[in-house]
């Protein structure tokens, strides 16, 4: 019977999709899906394709550069799809695919408990930093 290492075990753990485990694909992406700018674009992206100036005016406060980044995130983890329309000027729009679909109903669900429990989370953060 052979030992195996603690590098070994982090790596058969990690291929199990462990998301506890640091090296596990799935921490990774449980690190993409909860940014902020992620769970805004894919619910600004519910109803349909958009443009990237319309995402752009949508994330109230994501600089351009935070926006690109995220959007070619999410095109390279198979949420988002880029179609680059034969338009002069050149139309850029972004979609949702079935995974991000998929995904869709969480992030939504997410989002509005956000908004439903806003009220009770900063009297909680009130009565916390009062007694700080």
């Amino acid at each position: 019977m052979s030992t195996r290492t603690a590098a070994e075990r982090r790596a058969e753990a990690g291929a199990a999709y462990n998301a506890y485990v640091a090296e596990c694909p799935a921490r990774q992406l449980l690190d993409r899906i909860g940014d902020k700018w992620v769970s805004l674009a894919i619910n600004a992206l519910a109803d349909g394709s958009l443009r990237y100036s319309e995402l752009n005016q949508r994330l109230a406060g994501v600089s351009q550069k935070m926006l690109t980044q995220t959007l070619r995130n999410l095109e390279r983890d198979g949420l988002v799809t880029r179609t680059v329309l034969p338009e002069v000027p050149i139309r850029v729009e972004y979609r949702l695919t079935p995974l991000g679909e998929d995904l869709l109903p969480v992030m939504r669900t997410i989002k509005g408990w956000a908004e439903q429990h806003m009220d009770r989370v900063l009297a909680a953060r009130a009565a916390y930093d009062a007694t700080r």
